[in-house]
């Protein structure tokens, strides 16, 4: 497994970790238990997702720039 497809793979699992917290803050909200941490319980999966979000939409953008173009071969 390369690096790439471990950090989909992480992504993937993270998101799962990220569905479950919401479920969870839901239904302590409708149970009238809702505390700060519950709040917060899907606050650390959003934001590791956000970081291997972004780096995977940067990947396209980093390999165009590291492969080099017949235009400047050419030159």
């Amino acid at each position: 497994m390369n690096g790439n497809s471990a950090i989909r793979q992480f992504h993937r699992w993270t998101s799962i970790v990220f569905m479950v917290a919401v479920i969870f803050n839901t239904v302590m909200l409708v149970l009238g238990r809702q505390a700060t941490w519950v709040g917060l319980t899907a606050l650390f999966p959003l934001i590791l997702l956000m970081i291997t979000g972004l780096y995977m939409f940067a990947l396209p953008y980093l390999a165009k720039s590291r492969t080099p173009s017949p235009a400047r071969d050419a030159a």
